[in-house]
């Protein structure tokens, strides 16, 4: 009964989404706006629809893989850090694992120039954090990630940089 009452509310969601869309023309704009030109924070819709009617599929703790179950419970770890670029280098240890700040949605990996191997996770709190200077990683796109994850592994060297809403932000708050 739940499940169908979920699927219920999904459907009306979405009838009232294409109405106004049809009917509409400033809502249209606005929306097609917001979806194609701006940031979408995926993370914190699925947190918010979380909260209001649970997950959204009913077996999803069955589908989680491996890479995305929480393995970190300690702080990040590192001897020094220094500003590189937009963000922070960290001296790591080798080979050094490292962990998801928070909740999120990787949106992006791939290479970035200066970073070299970079992904990013859209935390539920609208923070995009680039985890960067990676040997080895360990997430797919898209995949929904729990806080202390593995994201991938460093070589004494990691970059970190913070953004918001297209900002980069002050990385202290967060390491």
């Amino acid at each position: 009964m739940k499940y169908i009452r979920k699927l219920m509310m999904l459907i009306i969601i979405t009838l009232i989404v294409l109405i106004t869309l049809k009917n509409n023309a400033s809502f249209k704009t606005k929306f097609y706006k917001y979806v194609y030109q701006d940031n979408i924070k995926f993370a914190t819709i699925n947190n918010w629809y979380t909260n209001k009617f649970g997950t959204p599929l009913p077996f999803s703790e069955f589908l989680i893989s491996q890479e995305t179950i929480p393995v970190f419970e300690e702080k990040l770890k590192y001897t020094s850090s220094s500003r590189y670029y937009d963000g922070v280098c960290l001296e790591v240890d080798y080979q050094y694992l490292v962990p998801s700040f928070d909740n999120g949605i990787v949106i992006f990996i791939g290479e970035k120039e200066n970073y070299g191997k970079t992904v990013i996770v859209q935390q539920e709190n609208g923070v995009d954090v680039w985890y960067s200077n990676l040997e080895e990683i360990n997430v797919k796109l898209y995949d929904y990630i729990k806080k202390g994850s593995l994201i991938g592994m460093a070589n004494q060297k990691l970059y970190l940089v913070f953004a918001q809403n297209g900002d980069i932000i002050d990385y202290k708050k967060y390491i």
